[in-house]
């Protein structure tokens, strides 16, 4: 009767677990660009991460046309980036910083401040979480923003100009720490080359390191990067060449070319212009969006690094900026900015290729996807 009694417990127990985790949900960001001032640029969706449904939970006003933006788990705060050429009417970007109540869906504006040189595209932490890394896309330019023991920008403690003769050459597109924070890597778009720099974390200045510039044949337009897991290899994705390139990382001798590989399938003939670069959950797979092709390409990902073409899927809209993989790993959420969609596919656990469209939904010209708080939260 006792063993009898232990079996049912458990299995009630087991069925309670199993219908909880259907019907939980993970929180999904997505940030935009307006058109007019009081515009609602950020959306918050549900995401069921068992089936891939998305349903609208709020719209947000969070300033003009929040296209990036960060969170810092350590101060629980939402960095915005407003990419604008005036801010509260003042030439510069600006830089908005909010929490998030998720009880009631509602962002609380900590703070407001004005970048240097407009135009801020993407923004990430520092590793310690005290600084902000900013890049500006118009006028080529990187802020370090130093935050306040509570997590509020306070000042910003060094910006560089890149080329002032020729202040449109310049367009800095992406700025991140390496895995292990030795180093700060900035790619320019415009310059065609990643520089690379050391940070004084006490005086929040960068400072560039020996061998730091690594020079892209020119028109090649390196936009945004991601590092394998240990940090030993680079993947580069070049806006206006549409292709990848893949460097060895070393303190001593800089970055090391070893493979260059097209996004774009051989046929394509019309204009494509690469925008976001990604590695699967496991670093089996590496993914980027073909902006005008129209496509994810995937490649696989050898136990040496190098990359061999594994296929192309249609984005499911028109111009892929910005994607991102779901935290299990088993779907890619991509936003397609002109024909104002984000198309969520499930991917293949063998091929990698995200192959299935399992929903949409309408989102006014997405430029940033991210979850955050990996944690599930009670669907609703």
């Amino acid at each position: 009767m006792i063993k009898h009694f232990k079996q049912v417990t458990f299995l009630v127990i087991f069925i309670g677990l199993v219908l909880t985790s259907c019907r939980k949900e993970y929180r999904l960001f997505v940030g935009g660009f307006t058109e007019k001032d009081g515009e609602n640029g950020m959306s918050v969706f549900s995401f069921n991460g068992r089936s891939g449904d998305l349903k609208l939970i709020s719209e947000s006003d969070v300033g003009p046309s929040p296209s990036y933006f960060c969170f810092s788990e350590k101060n629980k705060m939402f960095y915005v980036l407003n990419e604008v050429m005036e801010f509260k009417g003042q030439f510069g970007g600006g830089l908005s910083t909010y929490k998030y109540d998720g009880t009631n869906n509602r962002f609380e504006k900590q703070n407001e401040m004005l970048i240097p040189y407009a135009g801020p595209c993407f923004i990430s932490m520092s590793p310690d979480s005290g600084y902000l890394f900013i890049a500006n896309y118009p006028n080529g330019s990187v802020a370090v923003v130093r935050l306040d023991n509570n997590g509020i920008p306070e000042t910003i403690s060094d910006t560089i100009l890149y080329n002032k003769e020729e202040p449109d050459a310049s367009h800095a597109h992406m700025i991140l720490s390496d895995p292990a924070g030795k180093h700060i890597y900035v790619t320019d778009l415009g310059l065609d080359r990643v520089v690379v720099y050391d940070f004084d974390k006490n005086e929040g200045t960068l400072s560039q390191v020996e061998n730091g510039i690594t020079d892209f044949p020119r028109g090649s337009g390196p936009r945004h990067f991601v590092f394998s897991r240990d940090g030993s290899m680079l993947y580069v994705i070049n806006e206006l060449g549409s292709y990848i390139s893949v460097f060895n990382t070393d303190d001593k001798q800089g970055l090391t070319l070893v493979q260059e590989l097209p996004t774009v399938r051989g046929d394509f003939i019309r204009d494509s212009y690469c925008a976001d670069i990604h590695l699967s959950k496991d670093g089996k797979f590496l993914y980027g969006s073909n902006r005008g092709e129209n496509t994810i390409v995937t490649f696989n990902v050898g136990s040496d690094g190098l990359l061999s073409l594994a296929g192309h899927t249609s984005c499911g809209g028109n111009w892929p900026r910005n994607f991102v993989i779901d935290p299990s790993g088993q779907f890619m959420l991509v936003g397609n900015q002109k024909s104002d969609s984000v198309s969520v596919f499930r991917i293949d656990r063998e091929t990698g290729i995200p192959s299935k469209t399992v929903a949409s939904a309408g989102v006014k010209m997405p430029a940033c996807l991210k979850f955050f708080n990996h944690n599930y939260v009670p669907s609703e």
